[in-house]
């Protein structure tokens, strides 16, 4: 079973994406995807090799990420607007062989140092973009034969989605055809609403992100409906596009529907489209529910994942489910509530997360310990994140993992952020937390500890580590203090670190 086969019983004359000025049916997308496929092989590049995607949200995207899955080899979707060390660190880590590149992502690989990256061999670009050791991926898919689909097995690694786990530094999170595929149809198997091929969705956040990818992405297109890609998030924008192509699904993160409550210049009919509404990727804040109910007359259902479970677990599939809840557990897989001794919590008290069916991944790359650490023998995936359940079965998060920061919906760990705001000559130490922010959720915070008789400019150490760091890893703030506080082991005490 190869993920790539999705669509491939949809009617051929049936709207699949709608992207730019661009409608792409289902038969349309069977056959640019063949091509890319062809692409793949005729340079040699084998089932199960790495290959990396730098697209916006767009088409592109789309056709290389399902060719590269058809070819039977493994995505890497990589975030185009990350700075050139951070690219060059994940294409080394995972060993990619090629990069598929568009417009958004040709400006980072130009700064990209190739020797970093001794195993890449490909790099992909559309026409008219030069690029010095690159080749035209346009010119190619008109020349070369289309390629068969390659047959994948369940356990067959799918795609490398970076993440900072469930603990510790960026990772590689290893997915399989079985992981994505079974939470899809456990998508479609919970009660409530669900996406139907009828259904128009919208998608405005990133592909590259796991619940872009498969929890719209993928379940758009496998259960038969059309998908409208757009770029960038502009509010406005948003919705202009509900109301020209007639929007019923709409999915984003909290931060999108917070921009979108805010919006004066529309009328309180502008939702009237909109049958499924759902956030996910951090807390949805209650006042932004009853915001949008009051204003829209429109429900906002709140689901819970994470990228090791691909990535959904919880959903609140009614709009009888109580505000602040995630939902309860989607169909398919068992879901437990644990105390510190891994005992089931009683109804009403707090405890860790554990998740457990063929969703959860295989584990981190190259990283045994961490994958130990996450998944346990008996196969549960251990999330950090706690939450409590009420006599009716509906969860509620109560806090994110220890020391997660989540900014619009996009994991940040400390750790990453202090390591390059230590390495600056004039920081002896530094630590990171995350504080609320009325935009994006959260945002990063920084202390630093500065060299005796050394002056440092908040702002030169920011674009320091934006040289190395996304954009929304790196602090909006730092303030600087006498010493971290840390703990007997050496730990940094971040609840004493002061907002």
């Amino acid at each position: 079973m190869n993920l790539a086969t999705l669509f491939a019983d949809h009617p051929a004359e049936r709207t699949a994406i709608v992207t730019g000025g661009d409608r792409i049916t289902y038969g349309q997308l069977s056959t640019e995807v063949e091509k890319t496929r062809g692409v793949l092989v005729s340079l040699g590049l084998q089932p199960g090799d790495r290959v990396a995607i730098l697209c916006a949200t767009n088409f592109r995207f789309v056709r290389a990420w399902f060719g590269i899955l058809g070819a039977g080899m493994v995505a890497v979707p990589l975030n185009p607007q990350s700075p050139a060390p951070e690219i060059e660190r994940e294409l080394a880590q995972v060993g990619a062989k090629a990069v598929i590149a568009g417009p958004a992502g040709i400006g980072v690989l130009e700064q990209v140092d190739r020797s970093v990256v001794p195993t890449l061999k490909h790099v992909l670009r559309p026409s008219g973009v030069g690029l010095p050791d690159s080749v035209d991926l346009d010119v190619l898919r008109e020349t070369v034969e289309p390629a068969p689909m390659v047959e994948r097995a369940d356990g067959d690694l799918a795609c490398l989605m970076f993440t900072s786990g469930t603990a510790g530094a960026p990772k590689a999170a290893m997915l399989t055809h079985g992981n994505l595929a079974a939470n899809l149809r456990q998508n479609m198997a919970t009660s409530g609403k669900v996406v139907r091929p009828d259904d128009i969705g919208l998608c405005v956040l990133p592909l590259f992100h796991i619940m872009g990818l498969n929890s719209i992405l993928n379940l758009s297109l496998y259960a038969g409906a059309t998908l409208v890609l757009q770029e960038r998030f502009d509010p406005m924008t948003v919705f202009e596009t509900i109301a020209d192509e007639q929007i019923s699904v709409l999915v984003g993160p909290p931060t999108m529907w917070a921009a979108l409550s805010q919006i004066d210049l529309v009328a309180d009919d502008a939702l009237k489209t909109i049958r499924i509404a759902v956030s996910g990727a951090a807390t949805l804040p209650n006042r932004v529910v009853e915001e949008v109910a009051g204003r829209f007359g429109m429900r906002i259902l709140e689901g819970y994942g994470l990228t090791e479970a691909a990535p959904g677990v919880t959903r609140a599939t009614n709009d009888d489910t109580p505000i602040g809840s995630i939902g309860r557990p989607m169909a398919g897989m068992e879901v437990r509530i644990v105390d510190a001794a891994g005992d089931d919590v009683y109804i009403g008290d707090e405890g860790e997360i554990l998740v457990r069916g063929d969703n959860v991944f295989v584990g981190y790359l190259d990283d045994p310990e961490a994958t130990a650490r996450a998944i346990d023998p008996q196969g549960w995936l251990h999330t950090g994140d706690i939450a409590v359940v009420d006599d009716d079965g509906f969860v509620y998060i109560v806090d994110r993992a220890k020391d997660l920061i989540i900014v619009s919906g996009f994991n940040v760990f400390p750790a990453e952020v202090e390591r390059v705001l230590s390495a600056h000559p004039g920081v002896v130490e530094s630590g990171v937390v995350g504080v609320p922010h009325p935009h994006t959720g959260e945002s990063v915070k920084a202390f630093i500890v500065a060299e005796p008789g050394r002056v440092l400019e908040e702002d030169d150490l920011i674009e320091w580590c934006a040289t190395e760091l996304a954009r929304y890893k790196c602090p909006t703030k730092i303030d600087l203090v006498d010493e971290i506080p840390r703990g007997l082991g050496g730990k940094i005490i971040r609840r004493e670190l002061g907002a």
